[in-house]
């Protein structure tokens, strides 16, 4: 049976500010100390006054901005009305039929193979507040559920997606791609593990007629989906579920309600939750505590010039300018500001961009990973580093030689000790480090290698190749700042006489 999957998104960001949308109270992530970032505001009690977050809007429109969005003039608040027990006003501060932004894209690569990309469009970009959290007991034991209210009224962006998606794996791409960009705007730190990254995926199906024509099946919203991978799954799930509901009811978009589901990650599967919403049944009106909101030209203005540049410009000028493979370029670029600064920094100053990016891709993440660093704390600071490169580039060591000075100053920079280019030629000389060009030195240890190893000699005169291998790290043993390429010419030659 040939079908299109139809997937769209929408992500729920935290904002990073430091107090929450209408209220003074902090919005530290606080697992521990539930219900103490509250004040009769975010209480939602009787008499109180929300003021809007200046900083929330900006971060906001800095996000619109980057995702392409048209930005409204004039937009105003709305009051979104439900009953649940983590929204203590029984409705929550969101913007309804006049979002501040609307009408953008998020451009992704949908087929790394061929890098071919597609412009994914975003509905709107609007801000509201968070609501809290529900805490359920999920050992069996049937105690009581609580709530924790301190992260009510947190400034809150939603990005919805046209369904423009065509397979979890893209769905997935997607999500990635725009917490770069927010992270690179620095308006989330998009830790989904404390909920500031939070998605919802509308999934269905247009299964192909023989007359050329597509039914669609019923429209599921996903809920809270906490990961990357999760959402991943649940949809990968979901496509194989309605497709079976399919085969076996025939039921069509309009046949059912629109339903909600949840994602259970120990089972591998999603479950009904309930149905879902319509516009209608959250009963918006203006919120009358509130004024609109005016965005003048000049004030775009200054909110473009503060932008960074951008991941997918990054991207593509490390290709196009250092000649970067897809690969160095995404891995360098997907790691952050700071450690793309750093890089581009060390390319810069050694003169070799691939160098660099080799050392960066390889040994340093490497490094960051096992020892939990960031690139901020990393000891070895990007002159350092590049003192370094340009003494393998100038021949004066060995790209061996070179990484074993790496890691004792990695070490020595760990203990505290500080780490200075000077500290390179002190390694050097008291390993005797330095590049060997003296053919006397060398023809002496290959003369000496030969003698001790006859068998190896037999069998490289036998016709196998690979048994010069040994040879050569035997003279390495000797020779410390040897060069092994010189080496392996040397001995080839040696015994091809």
């Amino acid at each position: 049976m040939s079908y299109t999957v139809i997937i769209g998104l929408e992500v729920h960001v935290q904002l990073l500010t430091k107090s929450k949308n209408f209220c003074g109270c902090s919005t530290e992530f606080n697992p521990t100390q539930p219900n103490v970032q509250t004040c009769p505001v975010c209480l939602g009690l009787p008499g109180s006054l929300p003021v809007m977050n200046r900083q929330a809007f900006e971060l906001a429109l800095k996000t619109a901005i980057a995702l392409n969005c048209q930005i409204a003039p004039f937009t105003k608040w709305d009051r979104k009305q439900y009953y649940y027990p983590d929204l203590p006003k029984g409705y929550q501060i969101s913007q309804y039929d006049l979002p501040f932004s609307s009408d953008g894209f998020l451009e992704i690569e949908v087929d790394p193979a061929s890098g071919a990309m597609r412009k994914v469009g975003i509905i709107r970009a609007h801000l509201e507040e968070d609501a809290g959290k529900n805490l359920h007991d999920e050992t069996g034991r049937g105690t009581d559920s609580q709530v924790d209210l301190n992260r009510a009224g947190t400034p809150l962006l939603e990005i919805v997606s046209q369904p423009d998606l065509r397979s979890p794996a893209e769905a997935r791409r997607y999500l990635e791609e725009l917490r770069l960009l927010l992270t690179y705007l620095n308006v989330s730190d998009c830790n989904m593990q404390e909920g500031s990254l939070r998605c919802d995926a509308n999934v269905n199906l247009h299964v192909d007629q023989p007359d050329g024509h597509h039914i669609a099946t019923p429209i599921v919203e996903i809920k809270n989906l906490n990961s990357f991978r999760n959402v991943e799954l649940a949809l990968e799930f979901e496509v194989t579920r309605q497709l079976e509901a399919w085969q076996k009811t025939g039921k069509k978009l309009g046949d059912v309600p629109k339903e909600t589901r949840g994602w259970d990650a120990a089972r591998n599967a999603t479950f009904a939750q309930r149905g879902k919403e319509e516009a209608s049944d959250y009963r918006y009106f203006p919120d009358p505590d509130l004024v609109p909101v005016t965005v003048s030209e000049e004030e775009l203005e200054r909110v473009k010039a503060s932008l960074c540049e951008f991941p997918a410009e990054r991207r593509k000028r490390f290709k196009e300018g250092y000649l970067l493979s897809d690969y160095d370029a995404s891995v360098i670029v997907g790691q952050g500001t700071e450690l793309a600064d750093y890089y581009e920094a060390v390319a810069g100053g050694c003169g070799d961009p691939k160098q660099a990016a080799n050392w960066v891709t390889q040994d340093i993440l490497r490094e960051m990973k096992e020892r939990n660093l960031t690139i901020a704390a990393f000891p070895i600071r990007q002159p350092v580093l590049i003192a370094l490169l340009g003494k393998i580039n100038a021949k004066e060591i060995t790209i061996k030689s070179a990484r074993e000075i790496f890691m004792d100053l990695l070490i020595e920079g760990l203990a505290g000790a500080p780490v200075e280019e000077a500290r390179i030629d002190e390694i050097v000389a008291a390993k005797g480090l330095a590049l060997v060009m003296d053919s006397g030195e060398l023809d002496g240890a290959i003369a000496r290698v030969i003698e001790r190893n006859p068998k190896a000699v037999a069998d490289f005169k036998g016709g196998k190749q690979a048994a010069v291998g040994s040879l050569i790290g035997q003279v390495m043993k000797e020779v410390k700042g040897a060069d092994p390429q010189r080496v392996r010419q040397l001995l080839i030659d040696k015994l091809s006489q």
